[in-house]
């Protein structure tokens, strides 16, 4: 039955989730609905597609607060039409940046993760509302402070309780580098030492990353998998061959991989950039069996009930393959990353290409990697015969 958004009730059943409820309004238009978290009005999206460009325009219509519940609909319908008759006519939707929110959500329209990021850390924030032109060091300033105050999320047990860490330095790098990138867009840095210099106030900590060196040889990781639950086993087996962050591997998507050429299109992960990437035979067809039986938009490596995975449901498999096996009880997913990107390392593969496979920089391959490299170079030579 499709979904009917101007039904007030049915509205208020829908779950709170980040992609929207889409109605469709007619051919190429389509407005959308997103339930508040907090217990809000929710907000209207419209998403209209451009013959010119051959993709959609998407763009937020705001909460409609001020207007009765069975009102909302009527409003956000006429404006997603007349939105669709200004592209269907050849204009282009122009977002209007006004607030540190706005600047936020333009940065992230190609980029989950850093919309993830913002969900997380600043759109529930004073500073959000604030507009960019009168945007101060002191604002940022005292975001930063609860940014830093704010625990880690480390797991959560069966029964639902959370456990939790002190915020490394490393990890508030990581959120403010999104949130300094998104400001940098819209708003030109501040005379320095001066109240204007905003960016001076998201400047990183000095030497916060650590070196990675837990690492799982191949007959570790062999031994996990004989541990590991029936159905995290296909999952935790591609992290030990595909040197992917476990949330980029858990969003793909069956239409994702193409079985004929063995290729991935890894499209939801940091950098947010779509890349393409050939597999070797062994992942090629543990792929391949994983999309047997399934629609293309399902979850290319799926859950025993369907769903797919997340941080917070593969974590518990993990540990407990981890436990049984003997294993550091510090590995985590990112531990198979991290070895399957030594293993490329120390066999001569070039930082590029596997830069560009496990999709990072060079700079941050050689940064933590590139004393591997120099050891697999000092090998090769002392090998070498006269």
């Amino acid at each position: 039955m499709a979904l009917d958004l101007s039904r007030v009730g049915e509205r208020e059943r829908l779950k709170a989730r980040r992609e929207p409820y889409w109605q469709r309004l007619r051919a190429g238009c389509f407005l959308g609905f997103r339930p508040s978290k907090r217990g809000g009005k929710g907000s209207w999206i419209a998403r209209i597609y451009d013959d010119d460009t051959g993709k959609y325009q998407v763009k937020s219509l705001g909460d409609f607060g001020t207007f009765a519940g069975n009102a909302m609909f009527a409003v956000a319908k006429k404006k997603a039409e007349t939105l669709a008759d200004l592209v269907e006519t050849g204009g282009e939707i122009r977002v209007k940046v006004e607030t540190v929110a706005d600047a936020c959500r333009e940065y992230a329209a190609d980029r989950p993760e850093a919309e993830k990021r913002f969900q997380r850390y600043v759109y529930g924030e004073p500073v959000a509302k604030i507009k960019l032109e009168k945007l101060r060091r002191r604002h940022l300033v005292e975001w930063r402070k609860r940014l830093e105050e704010r625990p880690s999320l480390v797991s959560r047990s069966r029964d639902g309780d959370a456990h939790f860490r002190k915020r490394a330095p490393s990890t508030v790098n990581r959120d403010m580098a999104v949130f300094r990138a998104a400001l940098a867009r819209i708003k030109s840095p501040g005379a320095p030492n001066t109240e204007a210099a905003w960016q001076e106030a998201l400047k990183s900590i000095p030497n916060a990353n650590g070196q990675r060196t837990l690492y799982l040889d191949r007959a570790q990781r062999k031994l996990m998998l004989k541990f590991v639950a029936a159905d995290a086993e296909p999952f935790v087996r591609a992290l030990c061959l595909l040197p992917l962050r476990p949330g980029a591997l858990a969003g793909l998507k069956v239409a994702d991989f193409e079985r004929w050429t063995s290729e991935l299109t890894i499209g939801q992960d940091k950098n947010g950039k779509p890349r393409r990437i050939q597999l070797p035979d062994e992942a090629a067809k543990l792929l391949a069996d994983q999309t047997e039986n399934k629609l293309p938009t399902a979850p290319l490596f799926m859950r025993s009930n369907g769903k797919p995975w997340n941080k917070d449901s593969w974590k518990h498999p993990i540990a407990a393959g981890v436990l049984e096996a003997g294993l550091p009880k510090n590995a985590t997913a990112y531990t198979f990353r991290h070895s399957t990107i030594t293993d490329l390392v120390t066999a001569g593969l070039p930082l590029l290409t596997i830069a560009q496979i496990s999709g990072t920089s060079v700079e941050m391959i050689e940064r933590h990697y590139g004393h591997l490299a120099s050891d697999a170079a000092v090998k090769a030579l002392s090998e070498l015969e006269l």
